[in-house]
């Protein structure tokens, strides 16, 4: 057996769950829609659309999320470890709805 088959065999059979708790979720999602309501309306949202259609408008802001990350290894090896980072958050609104968080990612 080469040696390229012989790690696949062992990398292959290996089981890597990761998961992660976000430090107050609820909190964190009203906070997001709060800075994300723009003072002013742009009027996107009034724009005439083909039928069954409905223009939104969208704000984006930043801000430092926290939680635990886990990582579960094979079911036997447990490794967690707080994190900090920066997350940027998208919300949309139609016609005459508040602004609803609906994208976030990452910025790190």
């Amino acid at each position: 057996m080469n040696l390229n088959n012989y790690l696949k065999q062992l990398i292959m059979k290996k089981v890597l769950q990761i998961s992660a708790a976000l430090d107050q979720p609820r909190l964190l999602e009203a906070i997001i829609e709060k800075l994300a309501h723009r003072r002013y309306d742009i009027g996107y949202s009034k724009e005439k659309m083909p039928k069954g259609y409905e223009a939104d408008e969208t704000s984006s802001t930043e801000a430092y999320v926290s939680g635990t990350v886990e990582f579960n290894y094979n079911g036997n090896e447990k490794i967690r470890m707080p994190f900090i980072t920066c997350f940027l958050f998208t919300c949309a609104h139609g016609k005459q709805e508040p602004y609803k968080l609906n994208w976030s990612m990452s910025l790190s």
